[in-house]
């Protein structure tokens, strides 16, 4: 049986294509009003953030950050450590979380930048698989070396060192900032240095005590604390200017190092395709709290400083830095544990 089509009039045609434009806008209005809706009443439950293990300075903003956003939001805000492979397994965790806000991860270089060169089988992306919500800090490390070292200045190191092959520098394991950073400073001055990865930054920094290594990137609180003793000397600290946590130490500007900047960093962020507003609403609570001035002692007194941004802003600096730290990394054949 031979079915026969009606004839196609150009109102037809209109009329459908009018009607399909309506239901469109429509449906996205709705769409609209339902993530705005969302927001408004977020969070209704408690909130999970995955830090990095117990004491890092991940873990510490972890939990003051949480406890801040909980006195703000009325709902609690639970703090999860899941240490091991440099930050990827709690990255991982929140990259495969529901994108509805409830799960937030603090990144940072290990499992954010250094993970995609250092991990040939890493299970997620940093850029696709997560939204930015906010930087929350910045850092520096200090170049800390043995008092045997004669040099007082990164240019006397520099001629001290240069013609020879007997220096050793610590760090808190392969892959992580102080290990980059003292490949850095090698790849920038051409300084050879032999690497002694331990396991943590405090037996890299009784290696650099007990003169077993000369060279160590420490971070602000724990040089600003052999500083006071004279225990060690610093030389540098690993950004442009002076940083406030240990004002005595230049910068790499005035040190005349140009690409030398390796600062510490820590964000805030969600899985990917969680609700612009969502992310919106978490971003400029964050940024009410960081810009506290008790906020911001507390952290210098960590030896970070509070560091707000857009989510916009933090996903272009995380892909920036991916490709900053690549090829160093690459140069360096820097290895996972």
């Amino acid at each position: 049986m031979q079915h026969i089509k009606s004839p196609k009039s150009p109102a037809t045609y209109l009329y459908r294509v009018s009607f399909l434009k309506h239901w469109a806008l429509s449906l996205c209005g709705l769409l609209l009003y339902t993530q705005v809706s969302l927001a408004q009443d977020f969070p209704s439950r408690p909130v999970k953030i995955f830090g990095h293990g117990a004491g890092s300075t991940a873990d510490y903003l972890s939990r003051y950050i949480g406890q801040k956003l909980s006195e703000k939001w009325g709902q609690p805000v639970v703090i999860d450590n899941r240490a091991g492979a440099g930050g990827t397994i709690p990255g991982d965790m929140v990259a495969k979380s529901p994108a509805d806000g409830y799960t937030l991860f603090m990144g940072h270089a290990g499992p954010m930048v250094s993970s995609v060169t250092l991990y040939p089988n890493l299970p997620y992306d940093p850029v696709r698989d997560f939204s930015g919500i906010s930087m929350v800090a910045t850092g520096v490390t200090v170049m800390m070396v043995h008092p045997s070292i004669t040099a007082n200045s990164v240019s006397e190191f520099i001629q001290f060192a240069k013609n020879r092959n007997d220096l050793n520098f610590a760090s808190a394991g392969n892959g992580t900032i102080s290990h980059m950073t003292g490949e850095l400073f090698k790849q920038v001055t051409g300084i050879p240095m032999m690497h002694v990865p331990y396991k943590s930054a405090g037996q890299g920094l009784n290696s650099l005590l007990a003169n077993e290594t000369q060279v160590s990137f420490l971070s602000p609180v724990t040089a600003s604390a052999q500083l006071k003793s004279g225990k060690l000397k610093a030389l540098l600290v690993s950004s442009a200017e002076r940083f406030p946590g240990t004002p005595e130490v230049p910068g790499t500007s005035e040190s005349n190092i140009p690409g030398m900047d390796a600062r510490l960093w820590f964000g805030l962020f969600a899985p990917a395709k969680t609700p612009r507003p969502i992310i919106q609403k978490i971003q400029q609570d964050v940024q009410e709290i960081l810009r506290r001035p008790e906020v911001m002692d507390a952290f210098l007194k960590q030896g970070i400083q509070a560091s707000a941004s857009s989510p916009d802003q933090l996903e272009d600096f995380v892909k920036s830095e991916i490709r900053r730290w690549t090829p160093i990394i690459k140069n360096a054949n820097i290895k996972a544990d």
